[in-house]
């Protein structure tokens, strides 16, 4: 019952506003200290590649972006199914903000995956396996933002666009496996969870750097829309109401100082 409790109470959008607010600045300043610094460690201070010499770069912004696109998809899938089993708003409202956030990351993936690609294949777009199922992330991102706003009625709008990012997480797993199952141009993943990685450590500490710092904007992103969210939807209600008129003679009072 404990455990239910706990989770009831996540999906308030009362007390999720008044929880999420003090976790925005830890979020926000690691995750920038953590992605710049790992851009400029990386980009300046990690030796070239022996065979790609120095556009092996990029990977410090297209991987990070790619793995967090592919991560948010799988997110807003959850907070789908969260939606449709248990009617939770809030968790539409989530599934709602990391949309256009998860179709940017997917859009920055694919531009600096073609900007590696020139270099290295000689051309800025091949129909690759990988680099074709990340294009259908993208139009599955775009395909439940359209939905959002094709229908007026926001329930109608959160269980289209469940359905729809539901069946379309089934293009995650083929994202990941895709330079396994076809042949692909795009080399198979450096960082492996399961054997051995095939990237240097020197260039793999500023590739977590970046991708860690990537990971936390992501999460200060999404609470920070979803408070926005939050404030659209509620606000007739009282709790919303009162809580802005208790707010408002503190910040009148810090302008006047």
């Amino acid at each position: 019952m404990a455990n239910w409790a706990w989770f009831h109470k996540w999906g308030s959008p009362r007390w999720f506003y008044q929880f999420s607010g003090r976790l925005l600045p830890w979020l926000a300043v690691p995750g920038l200290l953590l992605f710049i610094g790992g851009c400029v460690w990386g980009l300046l201070f990690v030796p070239p590649d022996f065979k790609q010499g120095n556009s092996f770069r990029i990977i410090y912004v297209h991987v990070p972006a790619a793995a967090v696109a592919m991560g948010a998809y799988m997110f807003m899938a959850t907070a789908a199914a969260v939606h449709l089993i248990w009617r939770m708003k809030l968790a539409a409202m989530v599934m709602k903000v990391v949309a256009p956030i998860g179709a940017s990351l997917t859009f920055l993936s694919l531009v600096t995956g073609a900007v590696w690609g020139k270099p290295t294949w000689g051309t800025w777009w091949v129909w690759d396996a990988r680099i074709t199922s990340v294009l259908i992330l993208f139009f599955l991102y775009l395909g439940i933002i359209a939905l959002h706003q094709a229908f007026e009625n926001r329930e109608a709008a959160a269980k289209a666009c469940a359905v729809l990012a539901i069946v379309g997480a089934v293009n995650i797993p083929i994202i990941y496996w895709s330079v396994e199952w076809w042949y692909s141009l795009h080399q198979p993943a450096s960082i492996k969870f399961i054997g051995e990685s095939t990237i240097h450590p020197t260039m793999l500490r500023p590739l977590m750097a970046t991708l860690s710092g990537m990971y936390l904007l992501f999460g200060w992103l999404v609470l920070l829309y979803t408070r926005a969210e939050i404030i659209d939807r509620e606000r007739n209600t009282r709790w919303l109401q009162d809580m802005l008129l208790t707010d408002r003679p503190a910040d009148s009072a810090e302008r006047g100082a």
